[in-house]
């Protein structure tokens, strides 16, 4: 087989813009290089604003994660305010934001990720009619079935929100909307609408029976609904031989309520250890921007308009003390302690990943049953809150993709620095100054390249495992 270098992209079926470059060795992955090629330049834009403009700014990054930012630029706001949710606020908070997760999972295993295998290259194998004629872009029946589904549920954030992306719902201090009596009978009858979608389509089961699996195995026998079909899909193409990640997971923790957070947070590594964010730096020897290594309340956004050649991407290189961490689904449920997740966090492979999602919207299902049972109309959903002339503060939460962090300054009631972290700037950053490859480009490594292939599909596979959202990971 013949050494070349490939670059593959842009990549479809992927919100935004990404390229990854290919050294190809003896018909295998050798060495990746990602690049987010398109600046945005949102953390410049808040400079001098008034710090709640962020509420409205922020959500505009993204049209399919907006409620993510927008919790997160709340819970900065709330930590340098003072402002304190009531608990009937955060419900709601947390009901909004599991549904547009929830929703986000649905549409890429439906939308993103399955219609690869209804690709020509796999035409011989006995299952890839079924795959044709359920996940082909477009035309597929189980892309009608997911988006009409994903659409009731979305009436969720309509009743609490308003609109859907960029609503204003949540606040510092709580949420706007005092939900009636007939919201909560309505928002109950959508979640039940949703649950015989999972029911009758993806799991082929019980919601319950698939969220009670608890060991490797016991997925792997899963034969029901769509779940089942990408089992059999998995094995047959090797998506558990291919995309190892770091090994080490971290999360922010999922859906802040009055005692804890719905998801646990922390780092995993084999053992579970807290998120020191003191210890988040980011890293710019490899992007395109200006300054030195630095924890984000400290960093800034500077483009290299020169683009000098030793960098590669506009992504910077966000390491947790000097380390790379995998963020997402599966990080959250291994760091929750789920079973199953647990077993596959040792083999933390392209399957591992898109299992991770499964499990997760069994898992978010039955947490937003359980929320919207506790929603009491006759108590206060907003507290009263006073913004300060001057502040820092970290808002912390976990978008579809994992860990999303705002940090915010603000003097003279002027935003003085503003720095996100978005889930796929961890997944998708470049190399840093030690050399060490961010956890798609160490995933990529090994990945088979056939002869003739321009864009692999092994590499496709393995980078719509992390489900990239290449708008956010720029801003």
């Amino acid at each position: 087989m013949t050494d070349r270098n490939l670059i593959v992209g842009p990549f479809n079926r992927v919100e935004g813009d990404l390229e990854i470059r290919l050294d190809v060795r003896d018909g295998a992955v050798a060495a990746a290089y990602t690049n987010s090629p398109l600046f945005r330049g949102f953390e410049m834009m808040l400079l001098g604003k008034d710090p709640r403009d962020a509420l409205t700014i922020t959500p505009r990054i993204c049209g399919i994660c907006s409620i993510s930012q927008s919790a997160a630029a709340a819970f900065a706001l709330a930590d340098a305010s003072g402002a304190v949710m009531p608990p009937q606020g955060m419900l709601i908070a947390a009901i909004l934001h599991a549904v547009e997760n929830l929703a986000d999972h649905v549409t890429h295993f439906n939308l993103f990720y399955m219609p690869d295998f209804a690709r020509p290259v796999y035409s011989a194998e006995p299952w890839h009619d079924q795959a044709v004629a359920r996940f082909t872009a477009m035309e597929g029946s189980a892309a009608r079935d997911a988006v009409t589904a994903r659409a009731e549920l979305l009436h969720i954030v309509g009743l609490l929100g308003g609109k859907w992306p960029h609503t204003l719902a949540i606040q510092p201090a709580g949420v706007t909307k005092t939900p009636t009596a007939s919201d909560k009978v309505r928002i109950q009858t959508a979640l039940r609408s949703f649950r015989r979608h999972l029911e009758t389509t993806l799991y082929g089961a019980p919601v319950e029976t698939f969220a009670a699996l608890s060991s490797k195995d016991d997925l792997l026998n899963w034969t029901a609904g769509d779940t089942g079909l990408f089992i059999r899909i998995a094995q047959a193409v090797g998506l558990d031989d291919m995309g190892f990640g770091p090994g080490r997971f971290m999360s922010f923790g999922a859906y802040p309520l009055p005692d804890r957070r719905a998801f646990k947070s922390g780092v995993w590594d084999g053992t579970l250890s807290p998120v020191d964010t003191t210890q988040i730096t980011e890293d710019l020897s490899h992007a395109w921007m200006l300054g030195d290594t630095a924890h984000p309340r400290d960093g800034t956004t500077e483009p290299d308009e020169d683009m000098r050649d030793a960098a590669y991407s506009w992504c910077k290189a966000p390491r947790l003390n000097g380390q790379t961490v995998e963020t997402g689904a599966l990080a959250r449920q291994i760091i929750d302690a789920n079973p199953l997740a647990r077993d596959l966090a040792g083999h933390p492979s392209a399957f591992a990943r898109v299992a991770g999602r499964l499990i997760e919207i069994a898992r978010t299902q039955m947490l937003l049953e359980d929320l919207a049972a506790q929603i009491d109309p006759k108590d206060r959903f907003m507290g009263h809150w006073d913004m300060p002339a001057s502040g820092t503060g970290e808002g912390l939460i976990e978008a579809a993709r994992g860990a999303l962090g705002h940090w915010m300054n603000f003097d003279g009631g002027k935003i003085t620095g503003y720095q996100i972290i978005a889930p796929t700037t961890w997944n998708f950053s470049p190399r840093d100054e030690q050399g060490n490859a961010g956890p798609v480009e160490a995933a990529l490594v090994g990945a088979p390249v056939r002869d003739g292939e321009e864009t692999p599909i092994a590499v496709q596979h393995i980078v719509r495992s992390f489900d990239p959202c290449m708008v956010c990971t720029v801003h």
